[in-house]
């Protein structure tokens, strides 16, 4: 399983986070989009060391994981 940080564009530490905190999160950033679907996306462009930023929250997978 990935392991994913993140934080808002304000703060300055990474906070690695579970699941159930990124939807929570996703919600609070895109309304009423799909937040299962926006994570998948999610996954998909950080698996690589990217980056991503939605609303006003960065993720990104936890280096060396």
């Amino acid at each position: 399983m990935m392991k994913i940080e993140t934080r808002y564009i304000y703060e300055k530490v990474w906070q690695l986070t579970n699941e159930q905190d990124l939807l929570r999160i996703i919600a609070e950033e895109v309304g009423d989009a799909d937040p299962q679907g926006t994570l998948i996306y999610i996954k998909e462009v950080i698996k690589n060391g990217k980056e991503i930023t939605v609303g006003d929250c960065k993720f990104r997978k936890v280096k060396g994981v």
